[in-house]
C-alpha cells in the first residue's frame, strides 16, 4: 500500500512524520491501527512502548483510586450511626484525645549491672578486711634472675613478666554469702593519672601472639585456666575489671588461687607509658554489697628479679637518710664531748667492748672471698678472746721480738760478687 493511496483518515494536520518514514522508505511498510500512521520498524517501537507505559500507568492510578475508595467504605461502615437525637459534634467522645497529645521524650536510663550500686570516678585503694577479714597471699619467690613473677612484701608490690602467671591467694575466716564474686581492677597509682582508664598499648592489642581466647584485646588483667572468667566495661567509669566466682577452698587448704596474667609491660608506649598502677581485688555479695578489699602495686618488667632487688635496696638507702636526718642533733651533742677528752687506745676499747658487748649482730656480704675473709678475720678475735691478758702480752712481745730481728736482717748490707764479710773478731784465711 503506497502513501499515496492511502486514505485521508489515516492524515491528519496535526500529525509529524519522522524524517526515516518520509525520506528513507517513501512507502508505508508498516501501520499501526491505533495511531494509523505509516512508519519505519524502529519508528513503530518507539511508539508502542511509549503508548504501552501511559496505558500501565492509567491502570495503576485507577486500580490505587479503587483501593482506596475499597479502604475508606470499609472504615466508614465501622463508624456507629449517630441517633436522632445526636448531632455529629458529639461523637468526640468516642475518639481518645490522649492518641493526639505530644509527649516529651524521655532521657534513656541503663539500669545497674546485676543490683549493684553505681561504681564512683575515682575507686578507693585503702585495705578493707571486711566482717570476714578478708587477706592475700603470695608465694614465696628468690630474686634471682630466672624466676617469672616475686613479690615484695617490704614494698607490697608484685613484680613479673608480661603474660606469666601469678598465683594468687585469697582467705576468709568464713565462708561469703553464696554467688559472691572477685573482682580485680587496675588503676594508675598517681592522682594526676588515677582518671584514666588502665588499658594495653596499641601494639599488644593488634599483634597475634596473646590474643586467643574470649578475653579483649583491650584488657589488660586476665584469669589463666577459669572458663568462668567474664570480662566487664563499666558503664559510668569505662573501666576493665575480670570477675570470678569465689570458690571455697579445696580439703586441707585454708585459701583459694587466683591464677591472673598482665598482658601489657609497665614500660609501653601508648599504654601505662612508665606510670605506676595498683591492682585492686574485692570481695562482693551477689547484690554488690563490698566485702572486702585488697591492693597492691604491680611492676610488669623483664626481670622481676632484678627489679624487686634494686628497689627494695633504694627504699633501704631511703630509710637511712630520713632517720639519719632526724637523729642528726643527738649524734653531734654525743660527738662533741668525746673529742675534747682523751682518746683511748684502740687495742684496748676493742677489749673492753669485746668484753662487755655480749650481743649478736648479723651483716649482709656479698661475694663469697669476701665472706670467708670475714669470717676468718671473726674467728681469730673470737680466739683472741679466750686467751687471758698475761699470755697475750707474751705472744705480743715475742712477735715484736721476731719483727725487729727481721727488720734488721734486711737493714744490714748483702756481700757482692759472692765475697764474705769480714767482722773485727774474725780473721781471714791467710792470716
Amino acid at each position: 500500500m503506497d502513501s499515496d493511496a492511502a486514505p485521508s483518515s489515516l492524515f491528519s494536520s496535526d500529525l509529524v512524520f519522522e524524517p526515516c518514514c518520509r525520506n528513507v522508505f517513501g512507502v508505508c511498510n508498516i501501520i499501526d491501527d491505533r495511531f494509523a500512521l505509516p512508519l519505519c520498524p524502529s519508528c513503530f517501537c518507539k511508539q508502542m512502548s511509549a503508548a504501552d507505559r501511559e496505558a500501565g500507568d492509567n491502570m495503576a492510578e485507577q486500580d490505587d483510586n479503587l483501593q482506596f475508595s475499597q479502604t475508606f467504605q470499609d472504615l466508614w461502615n465501622l463508624m456507629p450511626a449517630p441517633n436522632e437525637s445526636e448531632n455529629w459534634e458529639d461523637i468526640g467522645h468516642l475518639i481518645d484525645a490522649s492518641l493526639f497529645e505530644a509527649t516529651p521524650p524521655q532521657p534513656s536510663v541503663s539500669p545497674p549491672e546485676c543490683g549493684a550500686p553505681p561504681s564512683s570516678t575515682v575507686p578507693t585503694t585503702t585495705d578493707y578486711p571486711g566482717s570476714l577479714d578478708f587477706q592475700l597471699r603470695f608465694t614465696q619467690s628468690s630474686t634471682t634472675k630466672s624466676v617469672t613473677s616475686t613479690y615484695s612484701s617490704i614494698l607490697n608490690k608484685l613484680y613479673c613478666q608480661l603474660a606469666k602467671t601469678c598465683p594468687v591467694q585469697m582467705l576468709v575466716s568464713q565462708p561469703p554469702p553464696p554467688g559472691s564474686i572477685l573482682r580485680a581492677t587496675a588503676v594508675y597509682k598517681k592522682s594526676e593519672h588515677v582518671a584514666e582508664v588502665v588499658r594495653r598499648c596499641p601494639h599488644h592489642e593488634r599483634i597475634p601472639e596473646n590474643n586467643e581466647g574470649p578475653a579483649p584485646k583491650g584488657h589488660l588483667i586476665r584469669v589463666e585456666g577459669s572458663q568462668r572468667a567474664q570480662y566487664i566495661d563499666d558503664s559510668n567509669t569505662l573501666r576493665h575489671s575480670v570477675v570470678v566466682p569465689y570458690e571455697p577452698p579445696q580439703v586441707g587448704s585454708e585459701c583459694t588461687t587466683i591464677l591472673y596474667n598482665y598482658m601489657c609491660n609497665s614500660s609501653c608506649m601508648g599504654g601505662m607509658n612508665r606510670r605506676p598502677i595498683l591492682t585492686i581485688i574485692t570481695l562482693e555479695s551477689p547484690d554488690g554489697r563490698l566485702l572486702g578489699r585488697r591492693s597492691f602495686e604491680v611492676r610488669v618488667c623483664a626481670c622481676p628479679g632484678r627489679d624487686r632487688k634494686t628497689e627494695e635496696e633504694n627504699n633501704s638507702k631511703l630509710q637511712e637518710k630520713s632517720t639519719s636526718k632526724t637523729s642528726g642533733g643527738t649524734k653531734r651533742a654525743l660527738k662533741e664531748p668525746s673529742q675534747t677528752g682523751p682518746r683511748p687506745e684502740p687495742s684496748k676499747k676493742t677489749k673492753s667492748s669485746s668484753s662487755t658487748d655480749e650481743e649478736t649482730y648479723t651483716l649482709q656480704i656479698r661475694g663469697k672471698e669476701r665472706y670467708e675473709m670475714l669470717k676468718m678475720i671473726n674467728q681469730s678475735l673470737e680466739l683472741g678472746d679466750l686467751v687471758p691478758l698475761a699470755d697475750q702480752e707474751k705472744y705480743r712481745q715475742k712477735l715484736q721480738s721476731k719483727v725487729g730481728k727481721r727488720e734488721k736482717e734486711r737493714e744490714a748490707p748483702e756481700p757482692k760478687r759472692g765475697k764474705k764479710l769480714l767482722v773485727k773478731e774474725e780473721k781471714s784465711d791467710s792470716d
